[in-house]
């Protein structure tokens, strides 16, 4: 069983409506015997890092987070479950986040522009190519040049730039997914990203979460 980690963030069901429609067993739970049993974790979720941590705190997520990633248990975070994941975001006063991999979120600049010179809005919201910088089962088969679906007014800053598995363009270079050991995550939507979205969730499920060794 694939478990969605309920720390009360937005978008949980449609992960799982994903995971169905390609036939993976999975549950949205906050239970720690079902966690504790999942064959896999799936970290998604939308909304402010400040209140994300503070869910995840006050159910007990946070620390048994850490604990099956420790334990080898293949982690997919998506969106926040991405950000959170850093040592601190810009959001919400410079909130305090999980310390799992080393890093900052950062707020994008107010005076984006595009290559032609028109101003980005804030959010980013919309679809991006994400150009893939490592070779890693879970974005195996994804074709060049494929497109994903973002919403976000923050992007992850790692200090650690192995860890940088894709990189998108908005205005900026900035990171979009991250790989080490058994935990991959990710900026955009893939349960929103069509056919490309669907070949990651596919692969994260029968990944075993063994480490990319080499990029």
């Amino acid at each position: 069983m694939i478990a969605i980690l309920d720390y009360r963030a937005g978008n949980l069901t449609s992960v799982e409506r994903a995971l169905k429609y390609l036939g993976f067993p999975c549950e949205i739970t906050d239970s720690r015997q079902k966690i504790e049993r999942a064959e896999r974790i799936i970290f998604p979720g939308v909304g402010a890092a400040g209140k994300s941590m503070e869910n995840l705190k006050r159910l007990g997520l946070d620390a048994l987070l850490r604990e099956r990633l420790r334990a080898g248990i293949p982690v997919l975070g998506i969106c926040v479950g991405l950000q959170v994941l850093f040592e601190t975001s810009e959001e919400n006063n410079n909130t305090r986040c999980l310390e799992i991999l080393p890093g900052a979120v950062r707020r994008f600049p107010g005076d984006l522009r595009s290559r032609d010179g028109d101003f980005l809005k804030i959010p980013h919201m919309g679809w991006n190519e994400v150009r893939f910088v490592m070779s890693h089962p879970v974005f195996d088969g994804i074709p060049e040049g494929s497109a994903f679906y973002f919403v976000h007014s923050y992007y992850p800053r790692p200090t650690d730039e192995k860890l940088v598995a894709g990189i998108a363009d908005y205005g900026i270079s900035f990171c979009a997914a991250v790989a080490r050991e058994n935990l991959v995550a990710m900026q955009f939507h893939p349960e929103k990203s069509g056919p490309p979205g669907l070949r990651i969730l596919s692969n994260f499920c029968r990944w075993d979460g063994s480490p990319v060794l080499a990029r």
